[in-house]
């Protein structure tokens, strides 16, 4: 899934070549991407993009007349930009949003079909898609940690629920958590001082340093590439492969359709994270510490 860094990228991509254009046209090729009924989505036809903006995963048109077009890419969805006259082809294309200088598609791969486009009328209706997390680039570290500390879950959970954090995701938080030296089952309840101030450092600095990252990588292209799967990235989607702080192989839990991703030695001195799936496999023989298993 996009994760903040990601739909920043977007959304300065999105900017030269958006910002002040007519949307002439809005192409659905599959009707259920469309979540909203009033106002009809035609009625973005023909309004110029005023703003963009990002609302926690979400990227967010500003158009004339009070309108508002919402995209959610949720976990597969993309955009792509693409010559005038391009038209959704194939099992991917789910929309197109035509430009004079260009096309904006709307791409989602695999068979589920998450992603999301929502047409609302005026500011009272768009806040109904702010989950009303933290935004963490603009927060002190005050606010973090009441934010941090106002339920209690694991850390991983925490950072990841878009009613306490904005637009961090299963792939970043992994990173954060990583660059904190922090379990992502500690409980938030149970931190320290010291190790809430690490994590707030850790999460700024996470996502300050690869929103710079994909900007140098890109340059001016527009994103083609995102996955929450990087090079450079330290143990998210590296599972076994050695952590590049101190080579022990990257560990992780398994959970429904996601995993996390984490160094036993550098974050929970040296002791294995239960894997549902393969501790309840292997019982006593699973192993309790990084040693065992080496």
């Amino acid at each position: 899934m996009p994760e903040l860094p990601d739909i920043v990228l977007y959304l300065e991509q999105l900017a030269p070549r958006v910002l002040n254009q007519t949307l002439e046209r809005v192409l659905i090729r599959s009707p259920f991407v469309v979540r909203s009924v009033d106002p009809p989505i035609t009625a973005a036809a023909g309004k110029r993009v005023l703003g963009l903006r990002r609302m926690g995963k979400r990227i967010v048109f500003e158009l004339e007349g009070g309108l508002f077009l919402v995209v959610h890419l949720m976990i597969a969805g993309r955009f792509r930009w693409k010559p005038p006259g391009t038209k959704p082809v194939g099992k991917l294309g789910l929309a197109a949003f035509e430009f004079p200088s260009g096309v904006l598609l709307l791409t989602e791969a695999g068979t589920k079909r998450r992603a999301s486009i929502n047409l609302v009328a005026g500011e009272a209706a768009l806040s109904q898609f702010d989950r009303g997390g933290l935004e963490v680039l603009q927060s002190d570290e005050l606010s973090f940690a009441a934010r941090l500390r106002s339920e209690s879950h694991t850390l991983k959970r925490a950072l990841t629920d878009p009613r306490l954090f904005s637009g961090i995701g299963n792939a970043y938080s992994d990173e954060i958590l990583h660059r904190a030296r922090l379990s992502p089952l500690a409980r938030t309840a149970k931190l320290s001082d010291d190790e809430v101030g690490r994590l707030y450092h850790a999460t700024r600095r996470t996502l300050e340093d690869w929103i710079a990252r994909l900007r140098t990588e890109q340059g001016e292209k527009f994103p083609e590439k995102v996955t929450a799967f990087r090079e450079g990235m330290a143990v998210h989607g590296r599972y076994r492969l050695p952590c590049p702080d101190c080579g022990t192989p990257v560990q992780r839990i398994r959970y429904a359709d996601n995993e996390t991703n984490y160094c036993a030695r550098c974050q929970t001195g040296g002791r294995l994270l239960a894997d549902r799936a393969m501790s309840r496999l292997l019982k006593e023989d699973w192993p309790r510490s990084i040693d065992e298993l080496e």
